[in-house]
C-alpha cells in the first residue's frame, strides 16, 4: 500500500505532538517542522486538513500554535489518514466492461471489499497513544550520553 507524503507527514506530526504536548501548551508548526525535518509550508497544509477534521485545535498569536483536540487515546490512525489522504478510502473503480460485470462483482466481494475492511480494521485499532508509546520505545537509548 502506498501512502502519500501528506499522509505520512500527518501521522508523524500527530505522533510528535502527542509526545511533546502538555495539556495547556500549544505547539507551533515551526517546532514540529524542525523536529521532523519537514517543510513548514507543506506541514501548514497538513495541519489545515487535521484541523478541518477536528483532530487538532489552533490558536493565533504570539503564544499560538496547535494542540490535540481530544485525548490521544481517542484518535486513531484511521482518523488521521482519513483527514489527509483524499483517495485512501475510496471504492475501487470498475475494471472491466458491463458485459463482464460478474468478474468485477467477484473481485469486489473476494478481494477489494476484504482488503478495504482489513486495512480499515487495522488503522482503527491503532491509536495515537499506541503510536506515541511505540515511538518512545524506539527512541530509548538514543538520548543517552556516554562519557569516557
Amino acid at each position: 500500500m502506498r501512502i502519500s507524503s501528506k499522509g505520512r507527514y500527518g501521522v508523524a506530526a500527530m505522533i510528535s505532538m502527542a509526545q511533546n504536548q502538555s495539556k495547556s501548551e500549544y505547539i507551533t508548526i515551526i517546532s514540529v517542522a524542525e523536529k521532523l525535518g519537514i517543510s513548514k509550508i507543506y506541514l501548514e497544509q497538513v495541519f489545515s486538513l487535521l484541523k478541518r477534521a477536528g483532530l487538532v485545535a489552533s490558536i493565533k498569536g504570539a503564544q499560538g500554535g496547535y494542540k490535540l483536540a481530544m485525548p490521544m487515546e481517542k484518535i486513531t490512525a484511521a482518523q488521521i489518514l482519513r483527514a489527509v489522504e483524499v483517495g485512501l478510502f475510496e471504492k475501487t473503480e470498475k475494471s472491466v466492461s458491463e458485459s463482464a460485470n460478474h468478474i468485477d462483482l467477484t473481485m469486489d466481494s473476494l478481494i477489494w471489499h476484504r482488503l478495504d475492511a482489513s486495512i480499515l480494521e487495522t488503522l482503527e485499532a491503532v491509536t495515537l497513544s499506541d503510536l506515541a508509546k511505540e515511538s518512545d520505545k524506539h527512541k530509548k537509548g538514543k538520548d543517552l550520553m556516554f562519557y569516557i
